[in-house]
């Protein structure tokens, strides 16, 4: 515990810093890092702030980008969703970066949303999120729902049984879309709306005595009870604490959690935690040549105790493509840039190959890991790479959307009336 609490005490306050050596604003590309540093989300996202101020540093050694060396502006919202807004502005109006990297929750992405559609910024969105979004001026690197969510919920009825869901969300957007979605899915596989247990605490919940009991009681009639968890920050302290403390196991009640990774267990005693279940596209354990040396480079900068994560995985192949891109086109020039994006592939760290589609999303493949003793995880099932799908198929109004910038200038293209809806000439 006092691992988990120093990184949400001791992240630091630091609202500005800069990576590497102080160059001349002209010979520098800036990269602007929009991270919380302090607050409930910094126990998650601080580490994405190192991730990309050593994407920066490796890059730099290797001669920069374009000949010009990367500036990193680093800056904390503190996980103050209006203040991600006010943030994002000042990374592109003042200290004028050339692109960010940052967000954790959809409650931060939508806040800075409105303020990188206007000056035309790029944002790279490195985390799982709900979907039901396609925007110009975004690249989204971690799941969307049909890669992560539909998956794990299909290993719950088809592996465990699992005939009773408890959805246990954080309150805010993606717990709720995501839910909306997978209680859609359920039904429609069969699962009656009684079975469906869903549940919202706030961020920083730390009194889950109740809500455990509950998702027990639900399992009083004999039927296999599972939770689906979204819970989100520092909150998953409390909740698996509880587990523990009233006994509940994986073989009686199993977890899967979309915003537990190793980062968040790393604090943990998970000695009770065994054989839980967490889906990402990425785990530390993952055993390919590419994951080695990820990891070896991580650990040398950051100490041994340092895990890697699927949202450090997401930055890496975000970074990398957007270095790639710009090499490319030869500017940093936002819309160039934007359009060089589409079609670029890079290795993931799992093997195989992402590769950045015409929705800006990521093909990326689907583990389910379960909890070992050690905090790391036991990948016991992998998919192929699946094209992340922005618009749900699932919920009526998205099963008719479809996001393609290159061919129809248009995030939400309604394939019935044949009309766009979100272009960007619409921002």
């Amino acid at each position: 515990m006092s691992q988990f609490l120093n990184k949400v005490l001791g992240a630091g306050a630091a609202t500005l810093m800069f990576s590497g050596a102080a160059w001349a604003a002209d010979d520098t590309i800036k990269v602007g890092v929009l991270h919380s540093l302090s607050g409930t989300m910094a126990i998650s996202e601080t580490t994405l702030k190192d991730t990309v101020l050593m994407l920066i540093d490796e890059q730099n050694a290797k001669g920069g980008v374009n000949g010009k060396m990367l500036e990193a502006v680093v800056v904390d919202p503190a996980s103050d969703w209006p203040l991600f807004a006010e943030k994002a502005r000042e990374l592109l109006t003042v200290s004028k970066v050339d692109v960010i990297f940052g967000c954790w929750t959809s409650v931060s992405r939508k806040s800075v949303l409105p303020v990188i559609e206007e000056l035309n910024g790029l944002l790279f969105y490195p985390v799982q999120y709900e979907g039901e979004e396609s925007s110009y001026n975004v690249f989204y690197t971690g799941a969307a729902p049909n890669q992560q969510a539909i998956p794990a919920t299909d290993y719950f009825l088809d592996e465990l049984g699992v005939e009773k869901f408890a959805l246990l969300g954080t309150d805010y957007v993606y717990p709720r879309t995501t839910n909306n979605i997978l209680e859609a899915y359920l039904k429609d596989k069969g699962i009656p709306a009684e079975d469906i247990f869903v549940n919202y605490t706030p961020f920083g919940h730390s009194d889950w005595s109740k809500i455990v009991s509950d998702v027990k009681a639900l399992g009083a009639d004999g039927k296999k009870v599972g939770v689906i968890s979204t819970i989100n920050g520092d909150a998953n302290i409390g909740f698996y604490k509880e587990l523990a403390a009233q006994g509940v196991s994986a073989d009686d009640i199993p977890v899967v959690a979309f915003s537990v990774g190793e980062e968040e267990l790393s604090g943990l005693d998970t000695s009770n935690l065994v054989g839980h279940l967490a889906a990402w596209n990425y785990f530390e354990s993952a055993d390919t040549p590419e994951n080695a040396a990820f990891i070896k480079e991580w650990k040398a900068r950051m100490g041994e105790d340092r895990v890697t994560n699927d949202p450090m995985e997401a930055t890496y192949i975000g970074f990398n493509m957007w270095v790639n891109a710009v090499e490319e086109a030869k500017t940093t020039d936002v819309d160039t840039v934007i359009k060089t994006m589409v079609g670029q592939k890079f290795p993931n760290l799992t093997g195989g190959t992402a590769e950045m589609l015409p929705n800006h999303h990521l093909t990326k493949p689907v583990l389910i890991g379960e909890i070992m003793a050690d905090g790391q995880f036991d990948i016991i099932s992998e998919t192929d790479p699946v094209p992340g799908d922005a618009w749900t198929d699932y919920l009526p109004d998205s099963a008719v959307l479809k996001s393609d910038w290159p061919g129809l200038d248009c995030g939400m293209y309604n394939t019935q009336t044949e009309t766009c809806v979100q272009k960007k000439s619409n921002y």
